[in-house]
Parts: structure tokens; C-alpha cells; sequence
């Protein structure tokens, strides 16, 4: 049983990959920087979207199963056209050869985004109508319809993220870890939104699970921790871990408002203060297990990033 892993030298990408070979799966991995995978075993250069279909169907000889991680993110600056092609037209791809060719499961690493835009707030689930709101939301759920029409519905599904947080991550988290390091006093007030996050072991786990079960995967599943936090909770225990003091001011959040509106910062301040609870009850109930202790983990993290062993979060 031969496991195809794109994206496999990426954040989440190399976790999955880790966790797959702990668990005894046999892998091919594929990115779109190859160069990152000299000297492995059985590595091959990702196709681009336009590639003719002999490059897609020549991925999936003796593959079993996918794991499709490549992906366009937010924070990387790309124009909707290039979010398009990679994450909607080479999911496509993928889904069509690997339809052909493999006989088992197709797994795609979606986001909420998806679903719903930065600024809701309320609770996300698997009946969570989609309705993206950005040029990035928008590519990953074209990714996940052509995924699905190529599979009939029947052994692919979608995983859907929310922040994905552990060593190497990047983005707002990233950023928060990044500010929770300056030690400067910061308003409570303005950070008592709630959010769900997963741990990049999570997901991992969630990967494999699905893969060893004989159970078929349902389309869609909303990953997350068991519990999310509330932004206030987030920068305490990243100054935890930096060994400061949480330095959280009982300021009202009403005067940052007006000053967001005048600096053009509308939405940003929109998305600050929504409330993004998603409930992974559906794949747990299934026998995965989700993380228990995300201010434990996120406290170590920035622990590591103090002592040196984790440069990417700094």
C-alpha cells in the first residue's frame, strides 16, 4: 500500500509525511520544489496545473491512496489566478489521475476558509453552507468541489482547518508568537475573541486515521483542538513559554474601533473580534483524537523558540 503525499516538504506537509512513516506506510513524495528532496526515497517533482495528463497519471503508478497538502496560502501574497491553479485546477488534476489510477482514498487539506470569511462569528461545522469570502476561501473550495466530482462523492474528502499551529508555522499565529516576544502590554479587552486552532500533530493523526480505517471517509470533516482560546489565552502562553509576564491591560476594546475605521483597518479589526468555534465532534466520534492541551502545546512552542530550537517561530 504506496500513500502519494503533495506537498510534502511543507509545514503540514512534513508532519504528515513523518507520521505516515511511523504508522508503516510505503510513500511517494511530491512537491513543487524539488530540490528540497534530493536524496529521498521515491521523490518526485509535483506537475503543474497545465501539465499534460500523462505527468498526473505517471504520480499515481502502484499509489494506493493521496494525500493532497500543496497549496497557495494567504500569507504568501498570491493573486487569485495563481491561489486558482494550485489550489483548485491541480487539485483537480490530482483528484482526475488519482480517480483513474488509485484504488483507494483522496484526502485534501482544505481551510474553513472554504466556508466562511475572517469576520464571522459562530460555530463551524460540516453543515456549515459554504460561502467564502475571499479570493483564497474561494480557490479552496473550488478545490474541494472538483475533488469530490472526480470521486464520485465516494473515498475523498476534505479536511477543513482552522489556524494550523506547531513548529515551522507561519501566518497570524506566527505573528501573534512574534508580538507575544516584544513583551509590550497589549489590551485584554480587544483579545477576548475565541478561536479554534489544530496542531499540525493533529492533523497528522487525523491523516492517518482515515487512511488505516476500512470505514470510507464522509466529504467533508471539520478539524480542531477540543477546546479553542481566546486570543487573551494565546499571547499568555506564548509568554509563558518566553518566560515573561502576560502584561494584559484592562483597556475597553471601544476606543480601538474608531481608530481601525480612520487607519482603513475596518476588517482587519472585523476579524480580530470574531468568535470561530469549529466542532470536530463528527471525525472524533469516528475514533480520532483531538488535541487536549493547546496552551501546553502553544506554551512549549515559544519555550522552544526561546531556547533557540525552533528558529522558524522567532
Amino acid at each position: 500500500m504506496k500513500v502519494l503525499v503533495t506537498g510534502a516538504t511543507g509545514f503540514v506537509g512534513q508532519r504528515i509525511v513523518s507520521r505516515l512513516r511511523e504508522a508503516g506506510f510505503d510513500l511517494r513524495i511530491a512537491s513543487r520544489l524539488p530540490q528540497r528532496l534530493a536524496g529521498t526515497d521515491d521523490a518526485v517533482a509535483l506537475p503543474d496545473a497545465d501539465a499534460p495528463e500523462e505527468a498526473f497519471l505517471a504520480l499515481m503508478r502502484d499509489v494506493t491512496h493521496v494525500v493532497h497538502c500543496a497549496a497557495f496560502n494567504n500569507d504568501r501574497g498570491a493573486g487569485e489566478a495563481d491561489l486558482r491553479a494550485v489550489n483548485a485546477t491541480l487539485t483537480g488534476r490530482l483528484a482526475q489521475a488519482a480517480a483513474k489510477r488509485a484504488e483507494g482514498r483522496f484526502i485534501y487539506l482544505s481551510s474553513i476558509r472554504a466556508v466562511v470569511g475572517a469576520d464571522f462569528s459562530g460555530t463551524i461545522d460540516e453543515a456549515t453552507p459554504p460561502a467564502p469570502q475571499c479570493a483564497y476561501g474561494r480557490s479552496k473550495r473550488e478545490g474541494e468541489i472538483a475533488m469530490l466530482e472526480a470521486f464520485k462523492h465516494v473515498g475523498a474528502t476534505a479536511l477543513r482547518l482552522p489556524p494550523v499551529y506547531g513548529e515551522g508555522m507561519k501566518g497570524n499565529l506566527r505573528g501573534l508568537m512574534r508580538l507575544a516576544a516584544t513583551g509590550l502590554p497589549l489590551p485584554a479587552a480587544a483579545l477576548t475573541a475565541v478561536r479554534s486552532l489544530v496542531s499540525h500533530d493533529a492533523v497528522a493523526g487525523a491523516v492517518t486515521h482515515l487512511l488505516a480505517r476500512p470505514m470510507l471517509p464522509r466529504p467533508t470533516y471539520v478539524l480542531a483542538d477540543a477546546s479553542p482560546v481566546a486570543l487573551s489565552q494565546i499571547i499568555a502562553a506564548f509568554r509563558r513559554g518566553y518566560g515573561r509576564p502576560a502584561r494584559l491591560l484592562p483597556i475597553p476594546a471601544w476606543p480601538f474601533r474608531p481608530l481601525a475605521t480612520l487607519s482603513g483597518r475596518q476588517a482587519s479589526w472585523q476579524a480580530l473580534m470574531a468568535t470561530q468555534i469549529c466542532d470536530p465532534s463528527l471525525l472524533a466520534s469516528e475514533g480520532w483524537m483531538p488535541e487536549t492541551d493547546t496552551l501546553g502545546r502553544l506554551e512549549e512552542l515559544a519555550r522552544q523558540a526561546a531556547g533557540g530550537s525552533n528558529p522558524y517561530a522567532r
